[in-house]
């Protein structure tokens, strides 16, 4: 039986009984009786709610696992064509084949803000950009390393 239909039961029984509701005690009893049914229905939305959020859980859970056996198979799948025997393994040559590139990238701090803002040569070579986080143009002037020095 649950929590909505167990309140209904009482509810009957006090109908039931014939309680006198315009006594005190009648008056506890329909006003006790209306809050465990008003209780009850609370519960039940609350237990539908969470049945709710635990579908969807399972149901990201298990994209979530798609994805990652996705990405296994295809890391897999790139060392097994590289190495054809785990003995030929090593680790240094892992690293190699991830391409960093030779880029220079340069940290530009906001004057205004203070947000550090990373940016290429190609950045600097045309001469400003806008601030992300306040909108402030920031200029650049190139300078050369030895200029800097003197």
């Amino acid at each position: 039986m649950t929590l909505s239909e167990k309140s209904a039961y009482l509810k009957g029984l006090m109908e039931g009984m014939k309680l006198d509701t315009e006594k005190n005690e009648g008056k506890l009893l329909a006003a006790m009786v209306d809050l465990l049914n008003d209780m009850a229905l609370s519960i039940s939305d609350l237990e539908e709610n969470a049945q709710a959020v635990s579908d969807e859980l399972d149901m990201i859970e298990e994209s979530l696992d798609t994805i990652e056996d996705y990405l296994d198979d295809e890391d897999y799948e790139d060392e097994e064509d590289d190495y054809e025997d785990e003995d030929d393994y090593d680790e240094e040559e892992d690293d190699d084949a991830y391409d960093f590139g030779d880029e220079t990238l340069y940290e530009v701090k906001c004057p205004t803000c203070g947000e550090v803002i990373t940016i290429d040569e190609a950045t600097l070579e045309e001469g400003g950009i806008v601030c992300p986080q306040c909108g402030e143009d920031l200029e650049f002037d190139e300078v050369e390393e030895n200029e800097e020095e003197e």
